[in-house]
């Protein structure tokens, strides 16, 4: 949840999706479980709602996903779910949770899917539900698409993704999948370019083999 908001700086030396998933959890890891730890700990649901729907990060700053949008939406976002608390309150797992919002504050000017996701996300992290399907908004469904998955849906489950990625929660997957996209489509693109490669070393051969037959 908290890297979409600036790609990688500078020069990581990740030649493997083994290696990008290894620079996630040593980069990333830790500032995103700190940051969901912050909306965990307020005092009572209401508090935590005000404070996901308004993208106030622990530093009291506006989330940078959701720096550009109006502060009146926002607001009325807050609203709208401060009216929903029991409903909230209720849900059982994320998905239903994602659900709620959805429904609640999608209809309101400025809010995408990336928006909604990432106050479900933070609510959830106050009632101790986590994601467990991987939620694919912009930055995300092209991290996936780089990866060559079809993405018909904004739904992914962990079991279509390579095995790489399985050391990884699938809220943790949807922010290496957007921090890490540009790097991803270079590793699949080589991976691609050297099957090409090997499949037409192995013609050449066959050829080679069938004409020394003759």
């Amino acid at each position: 949840m908290n890297g979409c908001s600036g790609k990688r700086k500078g020069r990581v030396e990740n030649d493997s999706l083994r290696k990008v998933v290894a620079h996630y959890i040593k980069e990333h890891r830790e500032k995103a479980a700190r940051e969901l730890r912050y909306y965990e700990i307020q005092t009572n649901l209401a508090d935590a709602v005000e404070k996901a729907a308004l993208c106030v990060r622990p530093n009291g700053k506006r989330h940078g996903h959701q720096r550009r949008m109006s502060e009146n939406s926002l607001t009325e976002a807050s609203a709208r779910l401060q009216r929903r608390l029991k409903a909230l309150g209720r849900a059982t797992t994320f998905e239903e949770l994602h659900d709620l919002v959805e429904a609640e504050i999608k209809p309101l000017k400025g809010i995408g899917d990336l928006t909604v996701y990432d106050v479900a996300h933070r609510i959830g992290a106050f009632l101790k539900l986590e994601p467990g399907i991987v939620y694919l908004h912009a930055g995300t469904l092209a991290g996936a698409r780089a990866l060559g998955m079809k993405c018909r849906s904004r739904k992914l489950d962990m079991k279509q993704l390579p095995r790489e990625f399985h050391a990884l929660r699938p809220y943790e997957v949807e922010d290496c999948l957007c921090t890490h996209e540009e790097r991803i489509e270079a590793i699949v693109k080589r991976r691609r370019g050297a099957r090409r490669k090997t499949a037409m070393a192995r013609a050449l051969v066959r050829r080679a083999i069938l004409h020394a037959g003759n």
